[in-house]
């Protein structure tokens, strides 16, 4: 353990000027409050603060960071409040210290609210200062060293995952990759304790059998650096083991398949040389197709500027190399650490772009297994680069798709995409993007978020902002059916319901509004008697309704949106025709079937309500279940029909085939009942048609 002195010496060692009494005050203030604590190592608890303010120092932090790292634990674990500090250390040390600080009383259900509502504060904070950031993956770091110590598997395994999706990914958007790859590493033992060792110790075997190659390549790269002029270092390393891992649970291959173990990097003295240095390596040797990144054009969001290439060497031999300047190798260790040089008076500007994106997450999120799932979307490594049509960069996750780059530019613009061009070539909003595409949106006032972009988006941000959009929609929809069913209950009360009894009402339930009274009407929380009592109390006496009214009319659903202010069923795929009855299940929209189906004789718990279309409804998904003769162009025929017809085919399937005859169902969009039974009709008389009939089922 790093002793008080030492500390200061290292402080002093980068700032000359420190207030070393004020250091000296921490240190001992961290010990006093944490006594005799101890760490599962046995360990004395204030050796773990101390060591956090030495990886601190590593990073040549100011003085005030300094501090917060001695003291980020006092107010979770000792009796220490942020006024005790504040009082102390001053607002600067206080503020940084809360944002560190767990939410460790928080009352939640679930692991995943506890670990949503600490990783939430901690987001807010870091988006306000970087510093604290820096702080909480120093102190994850130095945890993940000592977890072997911890007995309870469980516990390791917990604290493992969530280094590995929470805290890696972090250091690795901030640009720290020796944190990321040390937490990753040290990650991976715990969750996957038999393929570590096993790559390990392949990657030994290998070590011992491969130095004298490593040094011919080194020596080979180096000799053809210095023929053409450049100064260069360079040196080998091995892949990182859990990087090995990971490329061959995506690739799907053995160990012995891969064939970039061991990776070079050369390190020059100017931009200018890695581009002469990354000419020499393929003019000597042939360039592998595919292998070839330029992160110094296009560097990563977290600022990474490297060139990678890789090359045959002898034997057909695949060489890594990544090539880069001494300045690029210095910011591609530390990160955002190695821009940060402050001054008494700085004020460091933590508003980096993702995290704002992920504030945004924050914001819009709404449960906690919405905002993990989220945040971690939006902290993955793996990224492409798309462009607008005025040349602006956009760094997506692979996989995004024309509706995550619209709300990468602007939540409004994702709001309002209708389209997009790529490349110059129209394509529909779930085209998948490739590095180097530019991308334009079309848009459309008319346009709102579609639950079905959830299917294809991949970002956290596009996501976020869909799911806000539909619980909005969704919420107005609701209290438009919950009213509707509020004012056909009111209809069958004795006397005239007035805006009187209805506050009257919303108070006895303890409810917030009115629109809550209708959206829990909606969503079948309030049943009809329950909505007769709080309008007229004594309505219900001793649990017997006096003179209880049946539904005396049907309640029209126009105007709603299916799937939102309700469902159809699709075990009958009710279309605007059909007579219809909606069932209430609790917390759920109420649900639309057919008179006929067989879910309403099921024998379920439910509220039926009696629905209606509405006059002028129009436009719903009927299931067809088509017997065609088997010859060539029948087919062909039917799909001919749908098209005269003007019916979108949502799904075709065959369900069975045999020499005489194939059978289908197909999923049809529809106008109304009048319009599937013209459909019905046109295939019966096609001579290409066996039979034809509606599925209900």
């Amino acid at each position: 353990m790093m002793r008080q002195y030492e500390l200061v010496e290292r402080v002093r060692a980068y700032t000359p000027d420190v207030d070393e009494d004020r250091l000296n005050r921490a240190y001992v203030f961290t010990v006093q409050m944490h006594g005799a604590q101890k760490r599962a190592s046995g360990d004395p608890y204030f050796s773990h603060p101390v060591e956090v303010a030495g990886l601190m120092t590593d990073l040549k932090m100011d003085e005030d960071t300094i501090i917060t790292a001695l003291l980020h634990d006092t107010v979770e674990d000792t009796l220490t409040s942020i006024e005790d500090i504040e009082s102390r250390f001053g607002p600067e040390v206080a503020r940084l210290v809360d944002g560190v600080t767990k939410l460790s009383k928080i009352e939640a259900q679930t692991e995943d609210e506890r670990a949503a509502e600490n990783l939430r504060k901690f987001l807010l904070a870091i988006s306000d200062d970087i510093r604290v950031l820096l702080v909480k993956l120093a102190d994850r770091l130095h945890n993940t060293r000592t977890l072997h110590f911890i007995k309870s598997p469980e516990k390791r395994s917990r604290i493992a995952k969530e280094t590995m999706d929470i805290y890696a990914p972090l250091a690795e958007r901030i640009g720290m990759y020796e944190y990321m790859r040390e937490m990753q590493l040290l990650a991976f033992e715990q969750l996957e304790p038999e393929a570590y060792q096993t790559i390990t110790g392949r990657l030994k075997q290998i070590r011992d059998k491969a130095d004298v190659e490593i040094d011919q390549i080194n020596q080979t790269i180096a000799w053809e650096m210095e023929q053409a002029g450049l100064k260069i270092k360079i040196s080998g390393r091995e892949k990182h083991p859990y990087s090995i891992w990971k490329k061959m649970q995506e690739r799907h291959v053995a160990f012995e398949q891969l064939t970039d173990i061991n990776a070079f990097r050369v390190i020059t003295e100017t931009t200018e040389d890695c581009y002469r240095a990354l000419g020499v390596l393929h003019r000597r040797w042939q360039m592998v197709p595919g292998r070839f990144k330029d992160f110094i054009s296009t560097p990563k969001r977290n600022g990474y500027k490297s060139v990678h290439t890789t090359i045959m060497f002898a034997k057909n031999m695949r060489v890594e190399v990544q090539i880069r300047s001494a300045e690029m190798h210095r910011a591609s260790e530390h990160g955002f650490a190695a821009h940060w040089a402050y001054k008494q008076a700085d004020k460091p500007d933590g508003q980096a772009g993702w995290l704002r994106d992920l504030i945004e997450i924050l914001d819009t999120s709404q449960d906690a297994e919405d905002m993990l799932e989220n945040t971690r979307m939006a902290m993955y490594q793996d990224r492409i680069f798309a462009f607008t049509p005025k040349g602006a960069l956009h760094q997506l996750p692979k996989g995004s798709t024309v509706v995550d780059f619209a709300y990468a530019v602007h939540t409004d613009l994702g709001d309002k995409a209708v389209g997009g061009k790529v490349n110059g070539r129209h394509v529909p909003l779930r085209t998948q993007l490739h590095n180097g595409d530019m991308v334009e949106i079309l848009k459309s006032k008319a346009q709102e978020p579609q639950q079905a972009w959830m299917n294809f988006v991949t970002t956290g941000k596009a996501r976020a902002a869909i799911r806000r959009h539909v619980r909005h929609r969704e919420r107005h929809e609701l209290v438009a059916i919950g009213r509707k069913l509020y004012e056909e209950v009111a209809a069958r009360m004795p006397g005239k319901i007035g805006k009187k009894a209805l506050t009257a009402a919303v108070t006895r339930l303890k409810l917030e509004d009115e629109d809550e009274l209708m959206r829990r009407i909606g969503l079948g929380k309030i049943n009809d008697r329950a909505l007769m009592e709080a309008l007229v109390p004594g309505f219900d006496v001793n649990g017997i309704a006096l003179d209880f009214p049946g539904q005396e009319h049907a309640i029209s659903i126009r105007g709603l949106t299916p799937g939102v202010g309700y469902h159809l069923g699709e075990c009958c795929h009710p279309i605007p025709g059909d007579r219809i009855v909606g069932l209430r299940l609790l917390d759920q929209p109420v649900e639309v079937h057919t008179i006929e189906c067989d879910r309403l004789a099921s024998g379920m718990d439910a509220d039926w309500v009696d629905l209606s279309w509405g006059q002028g409804s129009d436009g719903a998904s009927a299931r067809l279940r088509v017997i065609i003769h088997n010859r060539p162009g029948t087919l062909g025929e039917i799909a001919g029909i749908f098209g005269y017809h003007k019916a979108n085919i949502i799904n075709l399937r065959m369900t069975a085939r045999d020499e005489e005859f194939h059978t289908f169902e197909v999923d049809l969009e529809v106008h109304d009942l009048q319009h599937l039974m013209r459909i019905i009709s046109a295939l019966r008389a096609s001579e290409a048609v066996a039979t034809a009939d509606r599925v209900y089922d």
